[in-house]
């Protein structure tokens, strides 16, 4: 990443590396809408999700043991996690990125922000519904093996107790911006461009209690 941070050194690029985190629970739609926003808005976009598959499936040891803490509804540690992150935005020529699934949790915050030096521009919460997204992950069929009622339950325990922390720091920053993710996908593609195209001056203030519905 030196080469997007250190830019205004003189010795690397001289732009701004613009960044948006995507978070939401298991079956929340951020993979779709993601791809939607990157079309339309100009974003690379990067699902942490997939580049956690991708590890898996090399068969390196770092995938094996991904493997073994996504069976079990965990966490992948936060530095491994941020380093597969830093390896893809480097590989991309790009200077807006649009980071699907991240930060899970209050130490994937500092992680990413101790050892890439930035913070993203925003972060869309795409609030949906527990039993809207259990039938969602259950109805479609994409040969993953995290999708059974067991791993997604724990993958939902998780989501509520540990990104919770995350969205409300955030929140306290002024940088959450929440929308219904319970509705159509066209539906809640309408409200996430109308955050994408607002400008800095008229920022969307989310208010205190948008938070809790992750709770519900």
């Amino acid at each position: 990443m030196d080469s997007h941070k250190e830019g205004d050194r003189g010795s690397g690029k001289q732009k701004k590396v613009k960044i948006v985190f995507v978070i939401g629970g298991p079956g929340s739609g951020k993979g779709t809408q993601c791809k939607r926003i990157a079309q339309q808005f100009g974003y690379t976009h990067l699902s942490v999700g997939e580049l956690l598959r991708q590890e898996i499936n090399s068969g390196s040891e770092t995938g094996s043991m991904i493997q073994k803490i996504m069976k079990e509804g965990k966490l992948v540690p936060s530095d491994v996690t941020v380093r597969l992150l830093q390896q893809a935005m480097q590989e991309m020529d790009s200077d807006k990125f649009l980071i699907d699934g991240f930060p899970r949790n209050e130490e994937n915050v500092q992680t990413f922000e101790n050892l890439t030096k930035m913070e993203p521009e925003f972060v869309l919460l795409l609030d949906c519904p527990q039993d809207e997204m259990e039938r969602r992950l259950l109805s479609r069929n994409e040969g993953r093996e995290d999708d059974n009622i067991e791993t997604i339950r724990k993958r939902f325990k998780v989501f509520m107790e540990s990104t919770l922390p995350a969205v409300e720091y955030y929140e306290s920053k002024g940088k959450l911006r929440k929308v219904d993710a319970g509705k159509s996908i066209d539906e809640v593609f309408e409200s996430v461009k109308a955050i994408f195209s607002q400008g800095k001056d008229n920022k969307v203030r989310p208010s205190r209690h948008c938070c809790k519905c992750l709770i519900l």
